[in-house]
Parts: structure tokens; C-alpha cells; sequence
């Protein structure tokens, strides 16, 4: 039986039934007129962005009568689905939400046992518990989910474009519906006859005014700021008078559409007075605040990074801040020496512009950038330039720097065959008419590689670039030009970067460079990248030393020897910093030919029996004479190929360089034949293409010379070459492979057992990979007699006059110190 609640158990459960039954309201107000605060928040939305003033009166009071009756609909639908919360469903919520259901309990009756004490004893006791636990109930929260309702989320909607509007719109805007009711009479009773508006440009970030709350006489507004009157009704005797603008034209809208009765924009372009005359009406003397251009400086001085790129740090700042920047860079050509290939007249040297940065994050109205650009392969790279910056703000003002004057950075060659190049290509650029020129002297340079020019595939493209260019050279098109000079660039990035075939030719050409770039006065940076690749390099050749000894053990110990732990090269290398940061350019230079000396001498000798060694170096030797004859037969057609141009006495026979070339396909048939290292590998097999391809070279280059054309052989002769070095670089891979295959799991190699007790020219025990240096001293001699040898010496030279003067001021320096 069941029956209402008992009196006792209620009173502890007043408020939590009342608040569970607030909720029951909350949850079917939310479910029955959702739609309707749903479209009053996107009609007050509308009505703050000003939605009302885009369209002609007629159609906006037909669109608020839609809205209104669309209101007034779901309206009723909400009221209809709405069922006033009762009492009984706040007990039986509550009641849900706790275990056992206790208020149900409490509200049921003893059915059967009513006259059984015993049974009466136990319900009794059951009413106490159930009261007990009812007294532990907590308000139950509304479930006020739509998502089944509103599976679009409109409501959602409706309420982001509410809070935009806002924090963004104008709640003055949303009065201005008021002027849509019909008649001149309601308009006059429900609000004011006129409004206005004042809207600054949006990126000064300044608010929209509400003119009838400006009761102060003056009002300051940007330059640039919209004002907008609106006059109520058809025959309002209110009048406008101002000077601070010329009256807007009406936009242009679509077709058939009509210009906003009694609606008046101005434009404020100076300071003046605004008044409204008439009944209610108002004035104002208007301050007009200007836009102030943007300045834009240049700060410090132009530095230069290690690989070329320049980098300019510049000033900027705005009222209201910058929106962008540009630098204009042009040729200053009185400033340029114009002396060689410059003294031609210049062809139109366009001026080159970029873009300058922007802040990513903070404001623009003060900041410092740094300009970071390459421009190297332009002419205007490492010429005399003026440099322009422009920075612009959001009412489309400009404002320039002054004329910045300075040799603008590029990147610079240290070898002196691709300075040369590059030198040839910025004639080139400067003017067509230099092409004779740079032909002539890019001839000179190439005419005697081997003493001069150490990247012979350097040289080859040379060639084949010369030859292009004595067909262009004397009627060169502009695009002829362009494509000339991307290919100067590149074969001038050959020569500078040389042919790293081994770590002791990559040795050389970093300490050559850094060299080069000491006596050039080379930027801080550029030292730095400079020595950081001396640094690898030397790694390298000390790392394959230590190779080759535990190779060849046998090259051990004969001759004087000498020891030097990788520490100490390191010291000396840091020294060589210490001294040109210090600016002693002097004594670097005396220290770098130190370690020069001291390097060649860690040289290892080759063993003497290397016929049965068994990993491929006999091949691998054979191979590479085949190469240099091959570049020695390149060598002697291009030459042949330059007496024939220039009238001279024909050189070899062309038949004769012919059969040389038969000889040297022939050699590399034989090689092929042979076992070479990594057969089966996917080295090895790579390396063989690459002989195969060489061969095909050959034999189209064998043709060509047995034709008399010189020129086709060179081409196929370069290839040939090219692909010998391919094949060399993927057999010496294989043969590394195998070598490293071979070890013992111990990590003993058959070379390290032949001489356990032999030590590589660094002073490593064999097996010692992972340490650099050893626990014995450098110099094996009397410490004394060295040091007096040194002293004799330096004695020696600060006698010769003929040094420079550099050189003797720093012999005197080292006398007095010791």
C-alpha cells in the first residue's frame, strides 16, 4: 500500500525538494522555449552590428515583422509544450536519486502482520532505517542537455554571436530599431527624432560613439572616422551643418535597390564643427587627430653571416602601427671602382626589393627586426649599394629612411680559381660586351690546370662552358646571360669546394681557405664556419690514419716517428682562434703553417708487398692510375683543341690520342674482369655500372677524337671521368664494408693481430679506436736539444731582412720570450 509521505520525514527534506524542484523548472523552461531565446539572441546580434542600417526601411520592417512573428510562434509553442512542475514529481526525483527508493518506503503502509508484534517490531525498524537514509538526500541538478533537441546546436550559435556582438558591436545600434515603427507620430513618442553614430577606422582600435551621449562641447575623433546621422520621420524639421568633411557618396548596392531615407555619412577629414539644428538638436566642435606616417631607421652596421647572407637590423614604429616594410636596393654606381671588367658602361641594372619582416608576435607600433637575405648571386652582391627602407601603415601612408650607404654582403670565395670565376660572371652581368673578355681570361686561368686548379671536374665544366660561350659571346641574349652566369656560379662552388676525394685533400683545402680568408680579413663569422670545417676535416684525416696504420702495421716504426694526441691538435686549433679574435693575424698565420707541416708529416707509408693482400688494393691502385691518365689524355685534346682555335701548330694526332684512348678502355676492360672489391654488394654492383658507363664514354670519345672532333671527346671524355670517380667512390665504400665484416666479435682485426704491439703516428695502441691520444710523450727526443734547434732557427730567419715585417716583429717577440 502506499500513501503519502510522513509529516516527520519531510521537514528534513524541505530544501532539498524545493531546490530539486527549481531544477524540474529550469530543465522545462530550457526544453519548451529554447527556440525562442535562440532567436532573440541572434535578432539583438544582429541589431548591435548595425544589420539594420545595410538595407532599405521597407525590407528591414518587413524583416523585423517576420521576426516578431516568428517570436510570437514559438512563443505559443513553448508555452504549449511547457508541464508545470507538481510536488509529487519533485518527491519522486528526489526519491530516484537516492538507493532503496526511502520515500517510497516511508510512504508505504503494513499490508499483512499488522497484529503480529514480531512483524510489526521489523517494519518499524525498516520505516527507521529508510527515514535514516532519506535524511542523506541532496538536491537533484537539472538536466538542461538539448543536444537531442538541437542537434545543429543553434543555440550555441545564437549565443557566440550574442557575446560578439558584445564585446565588438554597439549596443546604442540596437535602439536605432525604434525608427522602424511606421508613422511619424509612434517614432516621435517611442525615442529621439535623430541619432548618430561615430565609428573611428578599425585599426586604431578605438571604440564606436553613441553621439547622443556626447554632451561635452568638444569631441576628439581620428582622421579618417565615419559619422553617421539618422533623421525620424518623413517630415523632420532637423538640419545638419558641419566643416569637417565632404559628404559621402552613397555606396553602390545591388540593382533596384534603395539609398537609407534620412541617413547621412560624413567622413572626417579635418577638425570643424558638427551641429544638428533643430528642435533637440545639438553641436560640437569636432577635433580631427591625424594618422601620422610611419618612420623606419636603420640600425647599426651591415654584418655578414658565415655563408654568405647579410644581415640588417632596422627600426620601425607607428601611431597605430605597421602593417608591412620593404627595402629597395640599388646600385650606387659613383661609388663603384670602375676599373677591368667595370669600366665598361653598365647595362639597366634593376634595382632588387624585398620584403622586410614583421613581428610575429607583439605590437607593431615600436619594434626592432633584423633583415636576413641572401643576395650573393646578384650583381649587386659585395658592390656598393644605397639601401631604402619603407615602411607602410594601415591608411596606406609611407614612410622612407634615408639613403643607407654600404658595400652590401654576399658570399666570398676563397679559392683564388673561383674568385676568379666569379669575378669573370659579375663582368658578365655588368655588361654583355665583356664577353670576349671573360672568355680570354677564363682561357688563361684553364690553360695549365695541374699547377693551378685543383678540382679537375671543376676544370672539365670550365671547359664545356667556354666553349658554349665562344658561340654566344658576340651576340649574347638576355636570357643567354642569365643562364651563362647560373652556370659560372655553380662550376665557381666546384673550385671552391675542390675535389674531396680524401680526407687529406679535404685537410689541405680547409687549411687553404682558412688561410685565404686570414689574409682577406674575413668576418668573424666566416673565420668561425672556416675553422669549424678545418676542425671535421682534420678528424677525418687523423681517423683514416688510424685506419690505415691498423691496416698496415708494418709502416710502423720505420724512420723517425712522432706522436701527437688529438688534445693537443685541438689546443693548437684553439690557439689559431685565440690569435684572430686578438687580431694577431701574424702569428695565427705562423702557427696554421705550423700544423701544416706537422700534418703532412703524419703521413703513413704504404707497405711495400701489396700484391697479396686480399682486399682489393691492387685493383683499387690500377684503377686510379687509369684515371690519371685519363685526365692527363683530356688534358692533352684540350690543349690540342686551344692551338688549333688560335692559329698555332696543331699538337698530337688526332689518331694518335685515339689510340690512347683504345689503350686506356682496353685497361679498364682488364679491370673489370678482375675481383674487385664487394662483389655481390649493393656497392660493388654500383661500382661496376659505373665502369661500365665509363667504358661507353670512352668508346664514344675513342670515335670522336678518330673523327678530329675535338670538342664531342672532351664531353665524353668528362664523362667517363666522372663516372670513374662515381665507381671508385662505391668500390672504396664495399672495401670498407668488407673490412668491417672481417673483424673478430673482439674487435681485433687480422692487421691488429699481425702487431699487437705496434702504435699508429697518433701514438694509439691498435684496438684503441674509441681513445684519442696515448699516456706516451709527443716528441721522442732530448726535450733540450730540440728546444735550442728552435731557438738557432728562429735567430736564423729574424736575420733575413727580406721577410716581412710582420714576420721579423714577431720572431723578435718569440726571442725575447725565451
Amino acid at each position: 500500500m502506499t500513501g503519502k509521505t510522513p509529516p516527520d520525514a519531510l521537514k528534513a527534506l524541505v530544501w532539498p525538494l524545493r531546490l530539486t524542484k527549481a531544477g524540474l523548472w529550469a530543465e522545462r523552461i530550457v526544453r519548451a522555449f529554447w527556440p525562442l531565446w535562440t532567436l532573440v539572441l541572434l535578432s539583438f546580434s544582429a541589431l548591435a552590428f548595425g544589420l539594420q542600417d545595410l538595407g532599405p526601411l521597407f525590407w528591414v520592417q518587413i524583416a523585423a515583422g517576420i521576426v516578431g512573428l516568428a517570436a510570437l510562434a514559438l512563443a505559443a509553442w513553448g508555452w504549449w509544450q511547457f508541464r508545470r512542475p507538481t510536488e509529487e514529481e519533485a518527491v519522486a526525483r528526489l526519491d530516484a536519486s537516492l538507493p532503496g527508493r526511502p520515500l517510497a518506503a516511508l510512504r508505504d503502509s503494513q499490508a499483512i502482520g499488522a497484529d503480529d508484534p514480531a512483524s510489526l517490531a521489523v517494519w518499524r525498524a525498516h520505516l527507521r532505517r529508510m527515514a535514516e537514509r532519506a535524511k542523506t538526500a541532496k538536491p537533484v541538478a537539472p538536466d538542461l542537455q538539448l543536444s537531442s533537441r538541437d542537434p545543429y546546436a543553434l543555440r550555441y550559435v545564437a549565443l557566440i554571436a550574442a557575446v560578439m556582438a558584445a564585446m565588438f558591436g554597439s549596443l546604442w545600434q540596437v535602439s536605432s530599431v525604434v525608427g522602424l515603427a511606421p508613422g511619424p507620430a509612434v517614432a516621435a513618442v517611442a525615442g529621439p527624432s535623430w541619432e548618430g553614430w561615430a565609428k573611428p577606422p578599425s585599426y586604431t582600435g578605438k571604440p564606436s560613439i553613441y553621439l547622443g551621449d556626447v554632451t561635452a562641447p568638444e569631441l576628439e575623433l581620428p582622421v579618417g572616422s565615419q559619422i553617421q546621422i539618422r533623421f525620424y520621420g518623413t517630415d523632420s524639421p532637423l538640419s545638419i551643418d558641419q566643416s569637417i568633411a565632404q559628404v559621402a557618396p552613397e555606396p553602390a548596392g545591388a540593382e533596384g535597390s534603395e539609398p537609407m531615407a534620412g541617413v547621412t555619412k560624413l567622413v572626417v577629414s579635418q577638425s570643424g564643427e558638427l551641429a544638428i539644428d533643430g528642435p533637440g538638436g545639438r553641436r560640437w566642435q569636432i577635433i580631427a587627430t591625424p594618422d601620422a606616417a610611419p618612420m623606419i631607421e636603420v640600425m647599426g652596421e651591415m654584418k655578414r653571416e658565415a655563408d654568405g647572407r647579410f644581415k640588417q637590423s632596422f627600426k620601425a614604429r607607428d601611431d597605430y602601427g605597421v602593417t608591412a616594410g620593404r627595402v629597395e636596393i640599388s646600385l650606387d654606381l659613383d661609388k663603384v671602382s670602375r676599373r677591368y671588367g667595370l669600366s665598361a658602361e653598365p647595362e639597366a641594372i634593376a634595382p632588387v626589393t624585398l620584403d622586410l619582416p614583421m613581428p610575429m608576435k607583439g605590437g607593431r607600433k615600436d619594434f626592432t627586426e633584423v633583415l636576413l637575405d641572401d643576395l650573393s648571386k646578384s650583381l649587386l652582391s659585395n658592390m656598393p649599394v644605397s639601401m631604402v627602407f619603407t615602411a607602410t601603415d594601415a591608411a596606406g601612408q609611407e614612410g622612407h629612411s634615408a639613403p643607407y650607404e654600404v658595400v652590401l654582403h654576399g658570399r666570398r670565395f676563397f679559392d683564388p680559381v673561383a674568385a676568379a670565376v666569379i669575378e669573370m660572371r659579375r663582368d658578365l652581368l655588368w655588361s654583355r660586351s665583356n664577353a670576349p673578355r671573360v672568355s680570354d681570361v677564363l682561357k688563361a686561368i684553364s690553360h695549365r690546370p695541374e699547377d693551378l686548379i685543383r678540382s679537375q671536374r671543376a676544370a672539365l665544366h670550365l671547359r664545356v662552358a667556354l666553349r658554349e660561350l665562344d658561340k654566344i659571346k658576340d651576340d649574347m641574349t638576355s636570357e643567354q646571360r642569365e643562364a651563362m652566369a647560373e652556370t659560372l656560379w655553380n662550376i665557381a662552388l666546384m673550385f671552391e669546394e675542390g675535389d674531396l676525394a680524401s680526407a687529406m685533400e679535404r685537410l689541405q683545402r680547409a687549411q687553404d681557405r682558412l688561410e685565404e680568408a686570414i689574409r682577406n680579413g674575413a668576418s668573424p663569422e666566416e673565420i668561425e664556419q672556416l675553422m669549424k670545417e678545418l676542425q671535421q676535416a682534420m678528424k677525418d684525416y687523423t681517423r683514416e690514419l688510424g685506419e690505415q696504420a691498423q691496416r698496415d702495421p708494418s709502416a710502423q716504426g720505420q724512420g723517425e716517428s712522432r706522436e701527437i694526441t688529438g688534445d693537443q691538435l685541438q689546443q693548437m686549433l684553439d690557439e689559431i682562434e685565440r690569435l684572430m679574435k686578438e687580431g694577431k693575424t701574424a702569428e695565427a698565420m705562423a702557427l696554421m703553417e705550423q700544423l701544416r707541416q706537422l700534418m703532412e708529416n703524419l703521413q703513413v707509408q704504404q707497405g711495400q708487398g701489396g700484391e697479396g693482400d686480399g682486399d682489393g688494393d691492387g685493383p683499387m691502385r690500377e684503377l686510379g692510375d687509369t684515371l690519371k691518365d685519363q685526365q692527363g689524355l683530356s688534358d692533352d685534346a684540350y690543349r690540342d683543341m686551344q692551338r688549333g682555335r688560335s692559329g698555332q701548330e696543331p699538337g698530337q694526332d688526332p689518331g694518335e690520342l685515339a689510340e690512347r684512348q683504345r689503350e686506356l678502355r682496353d685497361r679498364l676492360g682488364q679491370l673489370q674482369d678482375q675481383e674487385l672489391p664487394g662483389d655481390g654488394s649493393e656497392k660493388g654492383e654500383a661500382g661496376r655500372d659505373a665502369l661500365e658507363g665509363a667504358a661507353r664514354s670512352m668508346e664514344e670519345a675513342e670515335r670522336a677524337l678518330e673523327e678530329g672532333d675535338l670538342d664531342s671527346a672532351l664531353d665524353h671524355q668528362a664523362d667517363a671521368l666522372e663516372a670513374m670517380r662515381e665507381g671508385m667512390k662505391d668500390f672504396g665504400e664495399a672495401l670498407a664494408e668488407e673490412r668491417r665484416e672481417g673483424q673478430e666479435p673482439g674487435g681485433s682485426s687480422q692487421a691488429e693481430r699481425t702487431d699487437p704491439n705496434g702504435r699508429d703516428p697518433l701514438g694509439r695502441e691498435p684496438g684503441d679506436g674509441a681513445r684519442i691520444g696515448s699516456d706516451r710523450n709527443m716528441v721522442q727526443n732530448t726535450p733540450d736539444q730540440r728546444a735550442q734547434e728552435l731557438t738557432d732557427e728562429i735567430r736564423r730567419r729574424s736575420g733575413q731582412t727580406e721577410r716581412p715585417a710582420e714576420e721579423l716583429d714577431y720572431l723578435k717577440r718569440l726571442l725575447e720570450l725565451f
